[in-house]
């Protein structure tokens, strides 16, 4: 045998060794029964019932696919409004400066911008 086989078997070997050997506690032993039967009815479960699983995994994977396509339409949802607010900044920014400006003159000049407005208007 080459050296890569003899190293393999000698992992092999420790492996089962110390597994053995941790057998030797009672409360390791009685752990390791409890997996072992709860991993077989789980297996034996699975072997029996396939269609069950398989109907399941399908379920899975469409409560996934949903969540991912109402994730997508809230991301698109969001950047639509940011790009929204993109475009109405300026307006808005505008909008505050002809506030100030109008706030910022003296009553006279208020009044009588108001006065030939209307008559604009009219």
């Amino acid at each position: 045998m080459t050296q890569k086989n003899q190293f393999w078997r000698g992992i092999i070997l420790g492996a089962i060794a110390g597994g053995a050997i941790s057998l030797i506690d009672k409360h390791t032993r009685e752990l390791m029964k409890e997996n072992v039967q709860k991993t077989t009815s789980k297996v034996s479960y699975v072997f029996r019932n396939p269609g069950e699983i398989t109907d399941k995994v399908k379920e899975t994977a469409e409560k996934i696919k949903t969540t991912v396509k109402q994730v997508s339409e809230d991301i698109s949802f969001i950047t639509d409004k940011v790009e929204e607010l993109r475009e109405l900044t300026p307006q808005v920014t505008d909008m505050i400066k002809e506030t100030k400006d109008s706030f910022s003159k003296g009553d006279e000049e208020l009044l009588l911008e108001e006065v030939l407005e209307d008559d604009r208007i009219q």
